[in-house]
C-alpha cells in the first residue's frame, strides 16, 4: 500500500531516508513530502517515531477533479461509515493547486458536505465539526486537475511534540530543528562523545529536540501520551499499544543514559526563561546548560569534539544583520573550531557572512521563508599557506555577480516547480561563452555542476580564452561552493558534418538526481551529454501527462528519460527504440530504479527509422527527438533535414485515432516541410511553450511541433 508523508519544504529527502530505516519498503521523495511504501503499521509507526514529517496520510480514493462538482461527486463515492463512526466529529484540511479549484476552504467544506450527507443519508444521524481536536481528520488535496482524500494518521501537525509552553519571537519548528540537527550529524557525534551547542538558543527548540533526539524519545510518545492520534475506525489499536510498549521502553533506556552535554546561551534573559520552562516540561532539564550570554562572549569549549546548530535571525521580526553573522562565525572559529556546525541561515549572502567556509549547502523553508544551511566540518578550515583564499579578479566577479542574479531571478519558479536540475548560465557575459549546469543529487542534496565551454572564435588568442575560463571557474565554485572534483568541465566545437557525440575522462560515476517523481542517473563526465536533457523538462511533463493510462513510443530515446517519466506518472505501456546499447542499459537502470520494470515497458535496439516503419504497433503519445545527423555502421545514414519526411510519415502511421506525435529537434537550421507533411498530419509549433525559463535566454535550444493524423 502507498501513503504520503508531509514535510516542509527542503526536507524531503531525509524524511524518504527516515520513514525507510523506520521500515516502509520504499520511499521517493517528491515535493513537500515522501511517497512511501509500506502496511498501516509502517504509516502508524511513522506517526509515533518520525522527526521530520509534518503530517502521515492514509489514502482512501483519487479521482478525477476538474471543478467543485467533481470534487464533490469524488467525496461522495466513498462510503463514508466505514471511516466515521458514530458520534465521531471531523474535520477536513484542504490544499489545492491549479486553476479550476483555487479556494482551499471552499474545498474543504465541499467535502465535509458530502461527508455530512452520506452519514444522513445512510445512518439519519450527521457528524459535529471540531477543527482544534477532531476524533477523525480528513484530508484533501486538489493537483494538476485530480483529488485525493486520506485520513490523517496522526490527527493533526506532527511538529507539535507537546513540550512547547514558551516560545521565543520566531519560534523554529520541531521538524525543521529535527533537520537541522541531522543535517549536521548530531546521532552520530553523539554516540561518539561529542556536544551540542546552540550560541543563540532562543526558546531551546534545537537544544531539546537535540536532547530528545539522544534519550531517543519517539515524538508521538510525547505529543499523545497514552491518548490515541485518531479513532479513525480502521487504525490499528493494537499495534499502536505495542508501539506505545515499544517507546516507552526506548524513552527509560535512553533518559537513564543521557549525559549532561548540551550546552545553550543567548543574550535575552527572557528566551534563557523560555529555553529552561520548555526543557522541564519535555524531562531534559538536567541535560542542558543555560546561560545568558552575547555572542561575542562565547567561552572555548572543554570538549573537543561535537556540533553546533543555531538559527540566528532573518525574518521581518528579527531583521537580520551581516554583523552579528560575522559575529557569530569569528566566535565560533575561536570557541569550537574542531566541531561541525549545522547553522540555518536566512540565505545565501547571510551564510556567507559568517566567514565560516561551507562544505555543504542546502535550500530550506522555515514556514514561508526561504533560508540556507550550511555544514561545516569543520568550521575553522585551515588557511592556505598564500595567506589565505584568493579574492576573485574583476572577470571572475563580474561572472559571479551574474550567477547569483540568475539564481535569485530562477528561484521562485524552481521552488514553485521543484526543479532540482537546471542551467544557471549560458553565455550571459559575451566574453564567458559558456553554459553553466547545476545537478543536484537525490539523496543527499549535492551540488555538481557541468560547464560546458564553446569553442572560441579562431581569431581569440588561446591564452585569452584559457584565462575566461579559469576565470569562470574560479566565478562558479565561489558561487556554489563546490569543491574542483564536483565541476565537470567539457569543450563543445563543430566538426565536419556538425557537432560529434564523445567520449571524455572515464570516471565512470553516476549521480542520481529528480525530476518530477522520477529518480534519474546521470554521468557528468564521460560522455559529451550527460544523459538528461534540462531544455526538454516541459515537454517530457505534458507528454507524461498525457500517456497516463495510455500507450507511449519514445523513438531515438537515448537514455529513455521521456519514457521513464511516463512510466512512472501510469503510461499503460512504454516502448523505447535506439541503435545504442550502452543508452538503452541506461534506460533499463533507470525504469529498475523506479520499480517500473517488466513486459510492460519495451527497449528495442534498432534503427528507429527502419523500426517505426516495420512495426505494426498502435500508441497514444509518440515522442521523436532525432540527432541532426547520424552515421552508424550499424544503420542507414540519417539527416534530420533530409529524412523528417520519412521519419514523421511512419511515426503518424503507428498513431491511434485520437493519438498525438510530438517531434523535436535542436538543429538550428532545420527547416520543416509543411508542404510534403500536410499531406497525412495536422502540425502545430509548440516550441515557445516548451522553452523552460532556464533557457529562455536561449529560446531555440530546440524546436518542437505537435502532429496529429489528418483525417
Amino acid at each position: 500500500m502507498k501513503f504520503f508523508a508531509s514535510c516542509g519544504k527542503g526536507l524531503e529527502y531525509l524524511l524518504a531516508d527516515e520513514l525507510v530505516a523506520l521500515g516502509c519498503t520504499r520511499a521517493t521523495a517528491t515535493m513537500a513530502g515522501a511517497n512511501a511504501e509500506g502496511e498501516l503499521i509502517d504509516a502508524q509507526r511513522a506517526v509515533m517515531w518520525s522527526r521530520l514529517a509534518s503530517r502521515v496520510l492514509w489514502p482512501l480514493c483519487e479521482f478525477e477533479c476538474a471543478d467543485e462538482h467533481a470534487l464533490f461527486a469524488g467525496a461522495m463515492q466513498v462510503d463514508w461509515t466505514q471511516h466515521v463512526g458514530p458520534g465521531h466529529t471531523i474535520a477536513v484540511d484542504s490544499h489545492v493547486s491549479g486553476d479550476a479549484i483555487t479556494h482551499a476552504r471552499y474545498a474543504a467544506q465541499r467535502v465535509k458536505d458530502a461527508v455530512v450527507d452520506t452519514l444522513r443519508a445512510q445512518t439519519g444521524a450527521r457528524p459535529d465539526v471540531d477543527v482544534e481536536s477532531p476524533d477523525v481528520r480528513i484530508n484533501l488535496v486538489v493537483r494538476k486537475g485530480r483529488g485525493i482524500l486520506s485520513i490523517d494518521l496522526g490527527g493533526g501537525p506532527l511538529h507539535r511534540r507537546g513540550w512547547r509552553r514558551a516560545q521565543g519571537e520566531a519560534p523554529l519548528k520541531e521538524n525543521l530543528a529535527a533537520a537541522v540537527l541531522l543535517r549536521g550529524g548530531w546521532p552520530q557525534s553523539y554516540a561518539a562523545g561529542g556536544d551540542l551547542l546552540d550560541p543563540m538558543c532562543g526558546s531551546g527548540t534545537l537544544l531539546i529536540e537535540g536532547a530528545l533526539m539522544a534519550a531517543d524519545v519517539a515524538p508521538g510518545l510525547l505529543r499523545n501520551g497514552e491518548k490515541l492520534p485518531t479513532r479513525w475506525p480502521g487504525f490499528d489499536v493494537d499495534a499502536w499499544k505495542t508501539l506505545q510498549v515499544e517507546a516507552i521502553e526506548r524513552e527509560a533506556r535512553g533518559r537513564a543514559r543521557l549525559r549532561a552535554c548540551i550546552h545553550g546561551s543567548d543574550s535575552d534573559p527572557h528566551a534563557i526563561r523560555a529555553s529552561r520552562e520548555n526543557a522541564q516540561i519535555a524531562g531534559v532539564a538536567d541535560a542542558i546548560r543555560l546561560d545568558v550570554r552575547d555572542i561575542a562572549s562565547l567561552t572555548v569549549q572543554e570538549n573537543s569534539k561535537g556540533v553546533v546548530v543555531c538559527n540566528p535571525p532573518y525574518d521581518a521580526r528579527l531583521a537580520a544583520d551581516p554583523a552579528l553573522y560575522r559575529a557569530l562565525g569569528e566566535s565560533l572559529k575561536r570557541a569550537t573550531p574542531g566541531w561541525t556546525a549545522s547553522l540555518l541561515c536566512g540565505d545565501f549572502e547571510l551564510a556567507r557572512a559568517t566567514g565560516i567556509r561551507a562544505q555543504k549547502r542546502y535550500q530550506m523553508f522555515n514556514g514561508p521563508i526561504e533560508c540556507s544551511l550550511i555544514v561545516c566540518d569543520p568550521i575553522a578550515v585551515p588557511e592556505r599557506g598564500d595567506g589565505g583564499p584568493r579574492a576573485l579578479s574583476d572577470g571572475a566577479q563580474m561572472v559571479a555577480n551574474r550567477l547569483r542574479k540568475n539564481l535569485k531571478g530562477l528561484r521562485a519558479w524552481r521552488e514553485r516547480e521543484g526543479v532540482t536540475c537546471f542551467r544557471a548560465y549560458d553565455s550571459d557575459i559575451p566574453e564567458y561563452a559558456c553554459a553553466v549546469d547545476v545537478y543536484t543529487t537525490e539523496p543527499d542534496e549535492t551540488v555538481w555542476l557541468h560547464v560546458q565551454e564553446y569553442a572560441a572564435p579562431a581569431d581569440i588568442p588561446e591564452v585569452t580564452t584559457r584565462k575566461r575560463l579559469n576565470e569562470l571557474l574560479a566565478a562558479v565554485r565561489e558561487v556554489f561552493e563546490v569543491p574542483r572534483e564536483r565541476v565537470a568541465l567539457k569543450t563543445r566545437s563543430t566538426g565536419k558534418g556538425g557537432s560529434k557525440y564523445g567520449q571524455f575522462v572515464q570516471r565512470g560515476e553516476l549521480i542520481t538526481v529528480r525530476e518530477g517523481s522520477a529518480q534519474l542517473q546521470v554521468n557528468l563526465f564521460d560522455y559529451l551529454d550527460t544523459g538528461l536533457f534540462l531544455d526538454h523538462r516541459p515537454l517530457r511533463a505534458r507528454m507524461a501527462l498525457e500517456a497516463r493510462g495510455r500507450r507511449f513510443l519514445n523513438l531515438f530515446c537515448y537514455t529513455g528519460v521521456a519514457s521513464v517519466q511516463a512510466a512512472v506518472n501510469g503510461a499503460l505501456e512504454t516502448t523505447s527504440v535506439d541503435l545504442s546499447a550502452t543508452y538503452l542499459e541506461w534506460l533499463a537502470d533507470n525504469l529498475r530504479s523506479n520499480g517500473v520494470g517488466g513486459t510492460r515497458h519495451r527497449i528495442s535496439q534498432s534503427d528507429a527509422v527502419r523500426w517505426t516503419e516495420a512495426d505494426r504497433g498502435e500508441y497514444d503519445v509518440v515522442f521523436c527527438d532525432p540527432p541532426t545527423f547520424s552515421n552508424s555502421k550499424r544503420a542507414d545514414d540519417f539527416d534530420v533535414q533530409r529524412d523528417h519526411v520519412r521519419l514523421l510519415r511512419a511515426a503518424v502511421e503507428r498513431l491511434a485515432g485520437d493519438g498525438v506525435l510530438y517531434f523535436s529537434n535542436n538543429f538550428r537550421r532545420f527547416r520543416l516541410d509543411i508542404e510534403a507533411l500536410s499531406e497525412f498530419a495536422t502540425v502545430e509549433d509548440i516550441s515557445a511553450s516548451t522553452i523552460p525559463p532556464d533557457f529562455a535566454r536561449n529560446p531555440r535550444i530546440h524546436r518542437a511541433w505537435r502532429l496529429t493524423r489528418r483525417r
